[in-house]
């Protein structure tokens, strides 16, 4: 599902809301997410999952063309783990 398609069923569940509302919320659940994940904390969302930063040291790699070793820099990254409920419902089907 990309986000156009989640914006639109919220759209079709909820009647009442005007669909660029809908945009504005989900856009902004996104953008907290983001802001929250880039101030290197995390966001839980109970039996949803949990969003969170890994950092990953600078290390050496190699060009797979070449085979010549490239260092690569740290870096951070967005790590998802799924709630329990999530995982139950997914493996209960």
């Amino acid at each position: 599902m990309i986000k156009s398609e989640l914006i639109a069923r919220l759209v079709d569940s909820n009647p009442h809301l005007y669909q660029r509302d809908v945009e504005r919320i989900v856009n902004t659940i996104f953008e907290e997410i983001t802001n929250t994940l880039a101030d290197g904390n995390r966001v839980e969302l109970r039996g949803f999952g949990a969003f969170s930063v890994k950092h990953r040291p600078a290390r050496t790699g190699r060009n797979p063309r070449t085979g010549q070793a490239v260092s690569v820099p740290a870096k951070s990254v967005p790590y998802f783990k799924t709630g329990k409920d999530l995982r139950e419902k997914l493996n209960n089907k």
